[in-house]
Formats: structure tokens, C-alpha cells, sequence
């Protein structure tokens, strides 16, 4: 909870106000209804909140910077954490120098991570992703919050969105853009093509006119849904657009949904949300850059359209005492295991060791039977 009451409610009324001035005189409100679209209340930010807090940390990366896995990569970020058969599966990516490319690595206990090598690299020159790919948003069967990471088959193939770059040799280099790809076994995986991304800075709205980031991919309502993050300049928010084919993407009017809140833990980035359904209604977890780190948020909707955040973090840098998230804490994968009635909570930690996946879970590692030393932040 926030230490003092004055500038918590300052950003919730901060919050409601850009709500609805943001959704002011919007032409269309597809899927929500007049009650979906009111802000949250505090108290409901609170209640809903709760559960997602008090996280135990685990005192090392679960996957190092440079993980053996023969691709020579100097810092890996973007877990993505979901499950084959009986075998856990954790998409990471890996940044080489040259740009980003998806790497896999295996588990059977979500602790212990084998890497199998690269899943998708660079694209062609000349392609939209040339510069390199990083898995975002794979087609689950259930979006339900304890739900198992399952991947559904639509057209008989699996489906995954990514975000991609044009150019080579360099971090990030912009503009950024979107892609997808498809599977029919759920490890070989094909672009569905090699020419057109999905979405691109091309009919880009200005808060978005620079860069097209990490995507994350929803299915409601007969409809796809794109909850991804855009740039204008240094800032960055959350956009959404919708599809019935995963090709053919229309982005909403009232973007951005997630937006930077003056003073607030999320004042420069409002990034990589990641959204579920929990009872009644919508989760994101994001990540907010602003007050001197990157830091784990949360925001809740009732109709995936109205977007109503937190205040105050889930999870702040520097959480871990040894040091692994000092810098950032962000880009998170969350998996419920119904063995242990536990949520495992990935995350990209940056800190003196550099940037690797680290792991905070709802209860006691060491409860649950698991090896490993961990404290409550």
C-alpha cells in the first residue's frame, strides 16, 4: 500500500479524469456497454489488486543472460511461459548484438529451465523483421486467469504474434512492427508471411507514429484481440485492435487504452500488457517506467476497452536483495499451477548481473517442496 493517501488518490482522480476524457465522444464502443465503460474505483482497484500482491522472490535467474544454448547471446528478455503436452515451455528472446531472435527452453517443475536452441530468427533482408523477432502473444484455449497455458488450434494450426525490427545491429532499432506465425505441432513454427506484417507505423495514429512494439494476443467475443505497445518519441502506451482472421488487424479508435500518468510509476512507459480474464473482469499486468525504474503494474476493465490502472506497482525494481532487478522489473509471463495452487510469475530483471528471467511466485517456493531459498517483497 502507498505510504501516504494524498498522492494515491491524486493519480486514481488523474486516472479517472484521462479515462473519460479519452472516451469522450468516441464514435463507436464495440463490446461494452455504458456501466463496462465507467472507470474503476479505488476501492475496487484495491480489491482487485489484492491477490496480486506479497510475491516471494526467487534469489536467482531462473534463466541467465547468456543461457547455453549455442546462440551467443549476451542478455535474453520476453518470457513467454505455456505448455506441451506434459512439459512446460518458456519462449525467450535473445539479443545477440545484431538484434532480437526466439529462443526456447524446457521445464517440468517451472523452476528448472533447459534451453533447445532457436525457434525463429532473423528474417530476410529487406523484411519487415529482419532485425529480429520476439514471440509475444500465443493463442491459448482459455484466458482465464488459473486457465492452463494451453495453445488452441484455429484453421487447424497453432497461432503466435511477435514483434519484430527492420534493421540489424543494433537494439531495438525502429520502427518496430508486427508479425505472426503459425505451427501445426507447436514447435516448428512458419511466418504467415514474409513480406506484410500485421501491423506496422503505416496508418499509425500519433501517439503511436514511431515504433510498434511487443504484441499480446486475446481471443473474446468472435473476435481476435491485439493488446500491444506503440511510441511517440520517448513515451510508450498501450493500443489495441481487433481481427477475425489474424491477418487483417483494425485498431481501435479510443487508443491508447493504458496511458502515461504524470508523476506516476508508469509516466514514460505503459508497456508489454499481458491480459486475462479473472471472474468478472479483465487483468493487464504491464510494466511502467517512471520514479527511477521499470516496475511490474496492473490495470483492470470490464470490457477490454476501458482501462482503469493501479496507482501503485505490484512489484517495484529492485524488490530482490542480491541485486537481480535492481535496474528493471518488467515484461512479465504468469502461469498458474494447480499442484501447488501457485502462480509463477516470470519477469525480465536487469540489474549489475545483467538482463535475465527472474521469478516471483504467490507462495513459499520451499513450502510447496520446491528446492531453492526465497523471502516475501
Amino acid at each position: 500500500m502507498c505510504s501516504s493517501a494524498v498522492p494515491w488518490l491524486a493519480l486514481v482522480l488523474l486516472d479517472l479524469a484521462c479515462a473519460t476524457s479519452a472516451h469522450a465522444g468516441e464514435a463507436t464502443k464495440p463490446d461494452s456497454g455504458k456501466e463496462d465503460a465507467l472507470p474503476v474505483d479505488a476501492a475496487t482497484l484495491d480489491r482487485w489488486a489484492a491477490p496480486f500482491r506479497n510475491w516471494h522472490y526467487y534469489p536467482d535467474f531462473v534463466l541467465p543472460p547468456s543461457p547455453s544454448d549455442g546462440l551467443k547471446f549476451s542478455s535474453i528478455d520476453c518470457p513467454l511461459v505455456w505448455r506441451l503436452g506434459d512439459e512446460w515451455q518458456m519462449w525467450y528472446t535473445g539479443f545477440d548484438g545484431r538484434g532480437y531472435q526466439t529462443a526456447l527452453a524446457v521445464s517440468s517443475d517451472l523452476l528448472h529451465w533447459q534451453p533447445k536452441g532457436l525457434v525463429m530468427g532473423f528474417g530476410k533482408a529487406g523484411a519487415y523483421d529482419h532485425g529480429g523477432v520476439t514471440f509475444g502473444g500465443l493463442l491459448f484455449e482459455s484466458y482465464d486467469i488459473k486457465a492452463p497455458r494451453t495453445p488452441k488450434k484455429w484453421n487447424n494450426r497453432y497461432w503466435v504474434l511477435y514483434g519484430c525490427y527492420p534493421r540489424q545491429g543494433g537494439y531495438e532499432i525502429r520502427p518496430g512492427a508486427e508479425g505472426a506465425a503459425w505451427s501445426e505441432d507447436g514447435r516448428t513454427w512458419q511466418r504467415a508471411s514474409e513480406d506484410t506484417p500485421i501491423l506496422s507505423v503505416q496508418g499509425a495514429a500519433d501517439w503511436e507514429r514511431d515504433c510498434i512494439y511487443q504484441p499480446w494476443l486475446v481471443e473474446h467475443a468472435g473476435r481476435f484481440w491485439d493488446f500491444y505497445n506503440a511510441a511517440r518519441g520517448g513515451a510508450e502506451q498501450m493500443g489495441v485492435a481487433t481481427s477475425t482472421d489474424l491477418r487483417n488487424w483494425t485498431r481501435h479508435p479510443g487508443n491508447p487504452i493504458v496511458r502515461n500518468r504524470p508523476g506516476g510509476f508508469d509516466a514514460q512507459f505503459c508497456s508489454d500488457g499481458k491480459v486475462f480474464r479473472d471472474g468478472d473482469h479483465w487483468v493487464m499486468f504491464y510494466f511502467g517506467v517512471g520514479r527511477g525504474g521499470a516496475h511490474i503494474m496492473v490495470a483492470f476493465s470490464r470490457d477490454l476497452l476501458h482501462w482503469t490502472s493501479h496507482p501503485e506497482p505490484l512489484y517495484r525494481a529492485g524488490g530482490n536483495p542480491s541485486g537481480l532487478d535492481k535496474t528493471y522489473a518488467h515484461k512479465i509471463s504468469l502461469v498458474y499451477d494447480e499442484k501447488t495452487d501457485m502462480f509463477y510469475m516470470y519477469y525480465c530483471a536487469v540489474g549489475p548481473r545483467g538482463r535475465g528471467v527472474g521469478l516471483l511466485t504467490s507462495k513459499p517456493i520451499q513450502a510447496v517442496g520446491a528446492p531453492g531459498k526465497e523471502e516475501r517483497k
